[in-house]
């Protein structure tokens, strides 16, 4: 009976506060406070907009709610947030807590397909090499090879009738050893990959310090083909050779194992017959063995003979 006692005076007394106090205290009003503008943040823009009863603009001087003015016993009035605000809580809300069908997630835009390599800007914006049939472009040559100056890069293009690598070679003699080797190399995956190798002797050894970038490769139609980038001045390295300065360009392709690159395809890959300036743009073509038959020195000569000895008969 006594603790019933205490509490019943300690109601009292308590009413009689929230009586003295406006009819709540403050900690009360501050947690119906709270608790209001939790649920504007989650009933989104519609629960912000203003209304002529929330403006008090209505007949009789009602205040918020629906409450006159002047009563004293009624809520204080709830703070009015931005609408836009209001916007911004209730998109975060659906997008947070609502199902996803309604707000996907983006999906990654589409890999855009290699750009084919134009073959009529050779020797006007770029400058080419063609190993193989006489005519053929990027796609029917044996060996392809293109660059251009594209502000502080030089833009390469490799393509080679091969399912391993292909790949060119900057060197200062028309010989294999001590070259700086850029190579594009199809591995089992699928992809091709730019790789940086360095000759030694007979054999390239791959490095891990790769000067391309922008890189880009594929595998279509039994030919590796590849865009890249790298700078036309680098930092001294004896395995990265400055491309301002003019190199004998070395051409090779063939198989590769598991990713790694073989021994080239022919015994003796073709080189360019001079040095290669790349602020120099020409389109020139080297024909293949299979086409160099009529053309050496001994042939035609040889044919010369023949065609004399038909002409005039046996003695």
């Amino acid at each position: 009976m006594r603790s019933l006692g205490w509490e019943a005076a300690g109601a009292g007394g308590s009413a009689a506060a929230r009586a003295a106090g406006g009819g709540r205290t403050p900690m009360a009003r501050s947690r119906r406070s709270w608790a209001q503008l939790l649920l504007l943040l989650l009933a989104g823009p519609a629960a912000c907009a203003a209304s002529p009863a929330d403006d008090g603009a209505g007949p009789g001087g009602r205040g918020p709610r629906g409450r006159a003015r002047g009563d004293s016993g009624g809520d204080e009035a709830v703070p009015r947030h931005d609408s836009s605000y209001g916007t911004f809580a209730g998109e975060f809300y659906d997008l947070r807590y609502l199902s996803e069908e309604g707000y996907p997630f983006p999906t990654a835009p589409p890999v855009d397909p290699f750009a084919k390599i134009k073959v009529d800007d050779c020797g006007k914006t770029k400058g080419c090499f063609r190993y193989g049939k006489p005519g053929c472009n990027a796609e029917t040559c044996d060996y392809f090879l293109s660059y251009r100056m594209i502000g502080a890069d030089v833009e390469f293009e490799l393509s080679a009738d091969t399912d391993g690598w292909v790949a060119v070679g900057f060197s200062s003699d028309k010989k294999m050893g001590g070259d700086d080797v850029m190579a594009c190399v199809h591995d089992d995956n699928g992809r091709v990959r730019i790789q940086h190798f360095y000759n030694v002797g007979q054999w390239a050894k791959e490095i891990q310090r790769n000067p391309a970038r922008d890189e880009e490769g594929v595998f279509e139609n039994n030919r590796v083909t590849c865009r890249f980038k790298r700078p036309v001045n680098v930092p001294r390295d004896e395995t990265i050779v400055d491309l301002h300065l003019s190199w004998y360009y070395l051409f090779a392709w063939g198989p590769a194992i598991q990713g790694s690159i073989t021994r080239h395809d022919i015994d003796s890959p073709p080189t360019s017959e001079r040095v290669v300036s790349i602020y120099k743009y020409e389109d020139i073509f080297m024909p293949s063995a299979a086409y160099q038959t009529f053309s050496s020195p001994f042939c035609l000569l040889l044919i010369v003979a023949l065609t004399f000895y038909l002409l005039m008969g046996t003695p």
